[in-house]
């Protein structure tokens, strides 16, 4: 299957919620204002965000009437630019190698599994893949990463349950430098910022990296999971505030009909969405792409 297919599908949900409530708009003929508080609103119920919504439908309104456009469709290919252009003003990111990346989030995100997708990811790009085993706090965290590594045919490094997760940071990091490993993947325990002392352990490995691996490209990516909507923006805020977050890797955009939380993620915070998981499968993680990810809206 072809990646705007991926994603198209992905994203049905979120098009449902949100293209046949413009329809049915657009249907009553009129684009006065309040087509235009209709529109802000089911924007908003897609988890666009408040003040999202409400600026891109401002944009659109002023567009409208200055282009005079009456046609439902073209308001439609409008909205879609001035979705894009969101997108195209964020920071980009390319990974380059050899490189670190460290994975943050709460529990039940999907982090384990999409350690996972990421190794199959760049195993197929055929590049050496380390997984890490820094979750040393919840119980069977290990056991479920090495499943994936079993799974992937991917090294992993890890210690006995509630061992130091820096000390297993270390030792990941000289395993692949002696090793020559393109990309180390470091796993780190599932937490809320209200876990103050978890959350100074994320710090500590941070500090460990700078520290022994100057030389590798470093990339901090939060998951989050995209059924949570809004409730994601808390999350980034409350990580960034212990670790620079690099991007994000927004999971389960499938099983949501809040797809629109990612425009909300770019208007608040500039991050750029790097990798969404399409579904469950190991091969169903995807580098995000705003052009396919729009189109998918619509």
């Amino acid at each position: 299957m072809g990646l705007f297919k991926k994603i198209k599908n992905a994203l049905k949900k979120t098009k449902d919620a949100i293209t046949r409530k413009i329809d049915e708009l657009l249907s009553h003929g009129e684009l006065n204002d309040e087509f235009f508080d209709d529109l802000t609103d089911v924007l908003i119920s897609a988890d666009v965000g408040v003040n999202s919504a409400m600026e891109i439908v401002e944009e659109l309104r002023e567009i409208v009437h200055k282009k005079k456009i009456r046609k439902g469709d073209d308001v439609k290919v409008e909205l879609k630019n001035i979705l894009k252009q969101y997108f195209f003003d964020a920071p980009k990111i390319e990974i380059k190698f050899p490189c670190i990346i460290t994975i943050v989030g709460v529990n039940g995100v999907g982090k384990t599994t999409t350690i996972g997708k990421l190794a199959s990811y760049f195993k197929n790009m055929k590049k050496e893949v380390t997984l890490v085993a820094g979750d040393t706090f919840r119980a069977a965290a290990s056991s479920q990463l090495t499943e994936w590594a079993e799974r992937t045919k991917t090294r992993i490094i890890k210690h006995a349950e509630g061992a130091d997760s820096a000390a297993v940071v270390f030792d990941g990091i000289q395993s692949a430098k002696a090793k020559k490993t393109d990309v180390l993947i470091v796993d780190t325990a599932g937490r809320l910022h209200t876990k103050t002392n978890l959350m100074e352990e994320l710090k500590k490995i941070d500090k460990i990296i700078n520290r022994e691996y100057e030389s590798a490209n470093r990339y901090t990516f939060i998951v989050l999971d995209s059924t949570t909507g809004q409730n994601a923006l808390s999350q980034i805020k409350a990580f960034d505030e212990f670790v620079k977050i690099d991007g994000i890797i927004l999971t389960k955009l499938d099983g949501t009909a809040k797809g629109g939380v990612i425009v909300a993620i770019e208007k608040e915070y500039k991050l750029p969405v790097v990798f969404v998981g399409v579904g469950e499968g190991v091969g169903d993680l995807e580098l995000f792409d705003a052009e396919d990810f729009v189109e998918g809206l619509f």
